[in-house]
C-alpha cells in the first residue's frame, strides 16, 4: 500500500511542478510581466494549500499543537523559503524573456545536483559516490546544455508592412550573426 503512496505522490509532485513553469508564465502575462504580483499569488497559494488546510486537518485530528520542536522548525522554515526563493527565480527567469520550455528543463536538470549534493552533506554519504555518480552529474549538465542550446525557438517575427525592405546589397554587406546561448535562452535570437 505504501508503494501505491509513493508512486502517486511522484506523480502529483512532477505533474504539478511541471505545469508550474507554464501557467506562472500564463499568469504573469496576464498581469502585465510583474516580478512581484505572480510571487503573491503563489504566497497566497501556499497560505491556503500549506498552512490553512493543514492546520485544520491537525486540529480535527487534536495534534496542532503537540511535538512542534525547533529544529523540525527551523529545517522546515528553511525548505519553505528554499521554495519561495525558487518561485521568486522562476518568476524573474520568465519575466525577463526566459521561455517555459527552455527554463524548466535547466530548473529541473540541475535541482536534482543540488539535491543529491545537500542530502551528500547532510547525510555524511561523499564516501559512497563513484566514478557512475560523478558520471550521472556530467551526463545532467551536458543535457542541460542541450537543452539551452536545441530550445524549439518558435516562428521568427513577421515583418511590418510599413519596415523598408533590405536591398540585395545591404544584406550581402552585413555579416551574419550567430545567436548566442542567452539569445537562445530568451527566445530573441532570429
Amino acid at each position: 500500500m505504501h508503494f501505491i503512496f509513493i508512486i502517486c505522490g511522484i506523480a502529483l509532485t512532477a505533474l504539478s511542478w511541471g505545469s508550474y513553469g507554464p501557467v506562472l508564465h500564463e499568469g504573469q502575462h496576464h498581469l502585465g510581466n510583474d516580478r512581484i504580483k505572480p510571487l503573491i499569488c503563489v504566497g497566497l497559494a501556499y497560505l491556503v494549500v500549506a498552512v490553512i488546510i493543514p492546520s485544520a486537518i491537525l486540529i480535527a485530528q487534536g495534534k496542532f499543537t503537540t511535538e512542534w520542536t525547533f529544529s523540525g522548525f527551523s529545517w522546515s522554515f528553511i525548505a519553505g523559503t528554499c521554495g519561495t526563493f525558487g518561485a521568486f527565480g522562476l518568476i524573474l527567469a520568465l519575466t525577463n524573456g526566459g521561455k517555459p520550455w527552455v527554463v524548466m528543463p535547466l530548473v529541473f536538470g540541475f535541482a536534482p545536483i543540488v539535491t543529491t549534493i545537500i542530502s551528500l552533506f547532510t547525510k555524511n554519504l561523499w564516501s559512497q559516490a563513484g566514478p557512475i555518480f560523478y558520471a550521472g552529474i556530467i551526463m545532467t549538465i551536458a543535457g542541460a546544455v542541450t537543452v539551452l542550446l536545441f530550445a524549439p525557438k518558435g516562428a521568427p517575427p513577421q515583418k511590418s508592412a510599413h519596415a523598408p525592405e533590405k536591398t540585395e546589397e545591404v544584406s550581402k554587406a552585413e555579416p551574419t550573426k550567430q545567436p548566442s546561448a542567452v539569445e537562445k535562452l530568451t527566445g530573441d535570437a532570429e
